[in-house]
């Protein structure tokens, strides 16, 4: 039953009105200021006194759009081309503490228009009933994608009465798995012209009349946006900015390398969130250091929606930031975000106040958007309950029925965030602009409006437009124009070589890049332009941007292997330093790794090793191993020969990366050699005999035949080989530069991890420390190292998921003459969860005492 129609609650929000009425003439009277105090009984209010609650940033304010009855539960908004605001209400979510009503049909999606143009929505549509559970919304020309059910369809208004005539079915895999917190959402129309949704590794795009269902990255858990360059923006419940610093399907294209950065990429490693009111009701409240003393909430546990500002509606400072929502600490943070060459960071500009926040413990932020206008909007889903029953504590059911948090449901609010001074227009009707207006659009300050003009410019496909989106691509004033033409001629499959070459030319690097990027499709496809881009890229290689130098990585896989192998030697030597180049390079080198290391092994500068070299020649030989191919290993075997002559740093570096990758042999056949090499006699190998016996049983010969079974001195079994496999990539990548590959620490940096008790010690202890970070004096075997022999502070890679932390735990702890147990990605993950609220590095005393302060663990 819907509260509102409850008399008894009817009444009792007006007397609730009334009161705070009273208060807040009172509060006036006193010459207060701020936000209404919280109550312990956290009661439902009405729009008007919720508004009461906030706390915004100086120089803005809030202002109500629209609340229930004329739309309810809202999970996700968006504004269609003709500034109507599209809502997705999930009414199925928790309506009780059970959630008994998932299954039930009665979500919609409603549209919301201003008709009086006073900046409030005063109509509302019904554009879809009688779903279960919608999560995604994305437009189309005529319709939307619908997610719902536990699919995707596609749905049209044919009459354009602003109602669905038609319902088809699209994709029965999307959001099959029907948790809401961990499926499928969101949609976002990228650049590139494909559909990209988080909590998934599906994209969409609509090509010449068919939908192309393709595979991508996984991203994200609830909510995805873009950039001014497309780069893609999401995050997770525990860790809240990440985002993709090259493009789609670049870094996957490699099966036998697994990319370290440029997808996933945590922006940043804050988690801390300043809350105005206690947060009582968390799911894992109960856990000492989750909140404060005074009851407020640490850090993220349910961030979403990361939003970026691509308006200039707001002060210049507030341009490229991103909102990120926090519903479960009713606070709203605001990140700046910084380009660093080809990294992004991002930083909290006011840490001890957040952007907005509530008094109201039923503010309930899930969504943001950015509208026609510049607004910031904001979704609420006003409700006492926001966790999901599957992952409810008994804690936090206790709390939400002592305090009545479950009801009431079926409210919901869309705000709008503002400078103090701004009044409301009248919203464009892009959908009933000329093309001439829409392609002047393309360049319009807003991303808003770039991205919708160029939605509808594809969907149009009049070929009318060409010839003007031509010139604005070859010569529009205005760059992000000039980029959104190139996307937008992609998209309506009108794009040539000869413009490509033209726009290759054009001093700003996004749009340079852009035309080396849609110049690959045409080079896989005629030789003359693939030729004539080889000796462009040739000249581009030379480059000392960083920027060009990882798109010019990106694309020399569609070129010969002779000039592709120059470029990426060129990158390497100028860029090789740079993760996220040697990634790219990887990437590019699919199947060609092995002559790219013969050509490495000769090249001049290469005779002299550092650490930079040894990591990108060890990832060669991984991915050479990983690979399989008998030749190929026969001849890193035989380039690592040798019977008395002292191994050089080339050889050192193969045979460590292929003793590594012989634990990760899943399912390979043993390489045939014609008698034993003379390698395995040797007593003299920078490996120990563990991993010579590994290695060994990569080959067989006359006399010899690898045993199946792992005979080992080492704690790990097979399934722990490969993690330890995987964790020495990922050491490599995230850890040597401070610690060293061969972990005996860099000067300056950071203490050696050789037969250290931090490493074998207590696995939760050293879980902790890569979670959080520690810092301050720290004892090593004996020996004390502080500042400035080491870096005063080793930083969190809490963005790093589980499985990442585990296998680099595991490798640590069993490299180097260390021999310890495997860590495993569950006791990762508990430790991530039981120490929710650390959001400062450990110091060692600290930390022991803490260990020192957990329960024993349980024995059966």
């Amino acid at each position: 039953m819907n509260q509102q129609s409850n008399p008894k609650y009817s009444i009792a929000m007006q007397f609730r009105s009334i009161l705070l009425l009273l208060f807040l003439i009172l509060a006036f009277s006193c010459g207060k200021k701020g936000p209404i105090p919280e109550t312990a009984d956290s009661p439902a209010r009405t729009a008007a006194e919720e508004m009461e609650t906030f706390q915004i940033e100086p120089g803005f304010k809030v202002q109500l759009v629209a609340s229930e009855p004329l739309i309810e539960d809202p999970v996700l908004i968006q504004f269609d081309e003709n500034g109507r605001l599209w809502v997705v209400e999930m009414r199925g979510y928790m309506t009780d503490i059970e959630g008994s009503e998932e299954d039930l049909p009665i979500g919609r999606i409603s549209i919301l228009e201003d008709e009086n143009g006073d900046g409030e929505m005063d109509k509302s549509t019904i554009y879809l009933d009688n779903l279960i559970m919608p999560r995604a919304l994305g437009f189309i020309k005529g319709g939307a994608l619908v997610a719902e059910n536990n699919s995707l369809w596609v749905t049209y208004d044919i009459d354009g009465d602003l109602k669905a005539d038609t319902k088809t079915l699209l994709d029965s895999t999307y959001a099959s798995n029907g948790v809401p917190e961990h499926s499928d959402n969101g949609f976002v129309r990228n650049v590139d012209n494909w559909y990209y949704s988080a909590k998934s590794r599906l994209r969409y795009k609509f090509d010449q009349g068919e939908w192309i269902r393709d595979s991508t990255e996984f991203r994200g858990q609830w909510g995805i946006s873009q950039d001014d360059q497309g780069r893609l923006i999401y995050n997770y419940n525990w860790s809240q900015l990440h985002g993709d610093l090259v493009p789609a399907n670049y870094l996957s294209r490699n099966p036998n390398h697994e990319p370290s950065t440029g997808i996933d990429h945590g922006l940043t490693i804050d988690r801390k969130i300043f809350p105005i009111r206690t947060n009582p009701a968390i799911n894992r409240g109960y856990i000492p250091g989750t909140l404060t003393e005074d009851g407020k909430l640490l850090e993220f546990t349910s961030a979403c929606s990361p939003t970026v500002n691509r308006s200039h509606l707001f002060p210049s400072e507030y341009f490229g930031n991103i909102f990120v929502m926090e519903n479960a600490g009713n606070i709203i943070k605001r990140n700046v975000v910084k380009q660093n060459g080809i990294l992004l960071e991002a930083f909290d500009p006011n840490s001890g106040r957040e952007f907005m926040a509530s008094t109201d413990e039923r503010f309930r932020p899930v969504h943001g958007a950015m509208g026609p206008d510049g607004a910031l909007y904001i979704a609420d889903m006003y409700r006492g309950v926001v966790q999901h029953g599957s992952y409810m504590t008994p804690y936090l059911k206790e709390q939400t029925l002592e305090r009545g948090l479950e009801l009431p449901v079926h409210l919901g609010r869309i705000w709008r965030i503002v400078p103090e001074d701004w009044e409301p227009e009248p919203f464009p009707k892009l959908g009933n602009e000329s093309n001439s207006e829409l392609i002047s659009r393309l360049s319009n300050p807003d991303g808003w409006h770039r991205d919708m003009a160029q939605r509808l410019l594809v969907e149009r496909n009049d070929p009318t437009s060409i010839p003007e989106l031509m010139n604005l691509a070859k010569s529009g004033e205005d760059e992000l124009g000039r980029f959104h033409a190139l996307w937008t001629l992609e998209g309506m499959n009108s794009l040539n070589a000869d413009l490509l070459f033209e726009t290759l030319e054009d001093q700003n690097s996004l749009v340079k890049n852009t035309s080396i990027r849609l110049l690959e499709t045409f080079a896989k496809s005629d030789p003359e332009t693939k030729l004539k881009l080889e000796t462009k890229m040739s000249e581009l290689a030379k480059t000392k941007d960083v920027t060009t130098a990882l798109q010019l990585a990106l694309s020399s896989a569609v070129l010969g292997e002779e000039t592709s192998w120059q470029i990426l030697e060129e990158i390497l030597n100028t860029f090789g330093d740079q993760a996220l180049i040697q990634d790219a390079v990887m990437s590019s080198l699919a199947d060609r790794e092995y002559g790219f290391l013969t050509r490495l092994w000769a090249a001049p500068n290469w005779e002299n090793s550092d650490q930079t070299k040894e990591i990108f020649l060890e990832t060669l030989t991984s991915s050479i191993m990983k690979g399989g191919d008998s030749q190929e290993i026969k001849s890193l075997l035989a380039m690592v020969e040798g019977k008395d002559s002292e191994m050089n740093w080339m050889q050192e570096t193969v045979l460590i990366g292929m003793a590594i990758q012989a634990g990760n042999a899943q399912n390979q056949k043993a390489v045939m050699l014609a008698g034993e090499p003379d390698i395995f006699k040797r007593d003299d190998l920078p490996i120990d005999q563990n991993k010579l016996e590994t290695l060994k049983r990569r080959f067989s010969w006359p006399g010899y035949v690898p045993s199946e079974i792992i005979i080992t001195a080492s704690s790990l079994d097979e399934k722990a080989q490969i993690q330890f496999a995987e964790g020495r990539k990922k050491y490599l990548v995230s850890c040597a530069g401070c610690h060293g590959s061969n972990g005996k620490g860099v000067p300056r940096m950071a203490p050696p991890l050789v037969a250290s008790d931090w490493v074998l010690g207590d696995e939760k202890r050293l879980a902790l420390i890569i979670l959080h970070g520690i810092e301050g004096p720290i004892e090593v075997a004996g020996k004390k190292y502080d500042a400035p022999e080491i870096l005063p502070v080793m930083p969190s890679h809490s963005t790093m998921d589980d499985e990442s932390i585990a296998a680099i735990l595991t490798y640590i702890r069993n490299e180097w003459g260390n021999q310890a147990p495997a860590i495993t990605r569950g006791l990762v993950g508990g430790t991530r969860h039981t120490s929710q609220g650390r959001v400062y590095p450990w110091s060692p005393a600290e930390l022991n005492k803490h260990i020192e302060s957990l329960p024993p663990p349980k024995t059966e």
